[in-house]
């Protein structure tokens, strides 16, 4: 059954299937603390949704809510997040960013680190799941 993008369906889901994963054999090559703020979602009537990640221990950690004292906060329109954390497409997020669809707050160097980093294969097939699952 498809979820909407970033419902709280979609996030249980989305947690489900990374702890049936496993640990990565990877760890993220960047560890950073970052808030989402999130514009425009359809399920939502446009209101802000806020998500956090988190990889301070090795994984990627990604929730409703927000950290206190994150190394940065981005603001972003649901489709272009969408199309960056579902799609897997970075060539929308560049676009946007360029566009200045994409505002960051914070130490924007983290986030430009974990663009240079490719994800390895647990990381794709992860996202391969997500993506599926994916109204």
């Amino acid at each position: 059954m498809p979820y909407e993008f970033l419902s709280e369906e979609w996030m249980t889901e989305a947690k489900r299937l990374r702890d049936e994963a496993g640990t990565p054999a990877t760890p993220p090559a960047h560890t950073v603390r970052m808030n989402q703020v999130i514009t425009g979602a359809p399920f939502n009537d446009g209101a802000e949704i806020k998500v956090f990640m988190d990889t301070t221990d090795g994984q990627v950690n990604l929730d409703l809510g927000e950290l206190e004292n994150p190394d940065l906060t981005v603001t972003v329109d649901y489709d272009t997040a969408k199309a960056i954390f579902v799609e897997q497409n970075a060539q929308a997020g560049m676009q946007a960013f360029m566009a200045g669809k994409i505002k960051v707050q914070g130490d924007m160097t983290k986030m430009m680190a974990m663009q240079q980093t490719p994800p390895d294969a647990d990381a794709i097939a992860l996202a391969e799941k997500i993506k599926e699952m994916t109204a």
